[in-house]
């Protein structure tokens, strides 16, 4: 049976694992609790002792209060906030759902709004999505957004590291999981719905390879999945269309351009493939 969160046997890739769910007020007081202790950080002590005094001075005008360690250190927080200018948690809610919305859109997919490729991945049962080679975090944020589970696959930790952070702040990470791993030696662990395949995925890669990972990847999907490959990277093509065909032999295929930019080759998993 396929796990989520459990490495297959004799694999070598590097999990970055999904973050459980948090409500939208705990990503709030996260996000407020990080911007204070960055800016203890970049501050001098002498900086910080001043805001000390400044928070023991005003709650001594306050002549309900007790002073604590606990209520000295929250003042300080207060003030800090205060001199940072950290917006007000309906503020912070009405961004943070903006920018989600923004990661619904198609473009983020690097495909056609209206195009076939988005209304299929959309349109795709809820299941577990794998962004392969993953070089930017567009595709993995459109799927997240529109609900589905994600592992970005990606080479370069700094790549698979920046997906994750977008995940962060855009209140997606618990949808999302990076994975430090080529596509040509990742095992999948979780049955998949859908495959977006960025060319960085197969840069590289000899011919016996690619068909490995490619046949690797349609044996973990499920009856009625659908892979996505964008062929094109630094102007020349990851695979032809030609090859994309001999590998999908026995699913059914379309190919859509995007405005004279890169084709994009889809396929969806049948019965008896």
């Amino acid at each position: 049976m396929f796990s989520s969160f459990s490495d297959p046997p004799n694999t070598t890739h590097t999990p970055m694992p999904m973050s459980r769910p948090r409500s939208l007020k705990h990503e709030y007081e996260l996000y407020v609790e990080h911007e204070i202790e960055e800016y203890k950080d970049s501050v001098p002590r002498s900086a910080l002792l001043a805001i000390g005094d400044e928070a023991v001075l005003a709650l001594r005008e306050q002549a309900q209060t007790t002073l604590t360690e606990m209520v000295l250190w929250e003042e300080v927080d207060r003030i800090i906030a205060s001199r940072l200018r950290l917006p007000s948690f309906s503020a912070w809610k009405r961004r943070r759902l903006k920018m989600l919305q923004e990661f619904r859109r198609p473009e983020h997919l690097g495909v056609l709004p209206g195009g076939i490729a988005a209304r299929e991945l959309v349109a795709a049962p809820e299941g577990h999505v794998l962004v392969a080679g993953t070089g930017d975090e567009g595709a993995a944020m459109f799927l997240a957004a529109h609900g589905r589970e994600v592992t970005a696959l990606g080479r370069e930790p700094d790549a698979v590291e920046r997906v994750m952070h977008a995940a962060e702040i855009a209140g997606l990470s618990t949808r999302v999981r990076g994975y430090v791993s080529d596509v040509a030696t990742w095992s999948p662990d979780v049955e998949l719905r859908a495959v977006v395949c960025t060319p960085a995925a197969f840069t590289g890669l000899s011919a016996p390879e690619r068909a490995q990972a490619i046949a690797v990847l349609q044996s973990a999907t499920a009856d009625g999945g659908v892979h996505l490959v964008q062929t094109i990277v630094a102007a020349h093509a990851a695979m032809t269309l030609d090859e994309l065909r001999r590998s999908y032999m026995g699913w059914s295929i379309s190919v859509e351009g995007d405005g004279g930019a890169a084709p994009t080759f889809l396929a969806r998993k049948t019965a008896a493939a």
